[in-house]
């Protein structure tokens, strides 16, 4: 068994750099999340959020630096932890109804030749219950609006039961409903002891949706409480002069 390494935060990430050819994406990274807090990556366009959710999923191969999840290697607590991909790299043509790509977040569980029975379809519509969505686990996912779908990605990762949950953009796209919905059902986890983390885009929010924040742009800003960390000063050193404090 591998040896515990920071096994007090929920996410460690130590020298982290990631390149896309010779450009860095990430650089030198060193980033700690505590357990049981509801966390926002927060950066300009193209600042590497998505990249660095995806190097702690392994996604994709840093060029250097380490991840640590609840103090060890990802392959040791893959399922602990819940993922919601951008709604924009999914294919909604797959043809699968709502109940199936749900069920989908026990194959981690289950294996892949191992039918579920009775009561991981029981978890299965506990969780689109969860999302409102219950009525509809017999549709074809690609029928569904954008919002219902991002709903059904959420219920996906609900049904896990993990200690993190990864959320990249979940709000993006969806209607003011449902992104209370998504908010209420995230700060639940978060009130239950899980660890959530969000990349989001609307800094008019983030005070009001989170305890603990993320400033990054290629590199880590800020990190930290929200209320230690959300300043004009570490505004203008993640997205420049263009943005000012904005409260909700």
């Amino acid at each position: 068994m591998s040896q515990l390494h920071e096994p007090q935060f929920a996410l460690h990430v130590e020298d982290l750099t990631v390149t896309y050819g010779a450009a860095p994406a990430l650089w030198d990274i060193d980033l700690d999340v505590p357990p049981g807090v509801m966390a926002a990556i927060v950066g300009p366009n193209g600042s590497g959020k998505s990249t660095l959710l995806k190097a702690v999923l392994g996604l994709v191969a840093p060029v250097a630096g380490h991840v640590r999840l609840f103090g060890q290697p990802l392959d040791a607590v893959r399922n602990r932890v819940g993922y919601v991909p951008q709604r924009s790299s999914v294919d909604w043509d797959f043809p699968t109804d709502v109940r199936d790509v749900v069920m989908m977040g026990l194959y981690g569980q289950l294996g892949w030749f191992r039918r579920p029975g009775a009561a991981h379809r029981a978890r299965a519509m506990a969780a689109l219950a969860a999302v409102g969505m219950q009525d509809y686990a017999d549709r074809q996912i690609g029928q569904l609006s954008g919002g219902q779908q991002q709903r059904v990605f959420i219920a996906r990762a609900l049904v896990q039961e993990a200690d993190l949950y990864i959320l990249d953009e979940p709000m993006a796209g969806v209607d003011r409903p449902t992104e209370d919905i998504i908010i209420a059902l995230l700060q639940d986890l978060r009130d239950r002891g899980k660890t959530v983390i969000v990349v989001h885009h609307d800094l008019s929010t983030v005070e009001r949706y989170f305890d603990w924040l993320v400033m990054l742009n290629t590199r880590i800003i800020a990190q930290g409480p929200v209320a230690e960390v959300y300043t004009p000063e570490t505004l203008r050193e993640t997205y420049g002069h263009r943005v000012a404090l904005v409260k909700a």
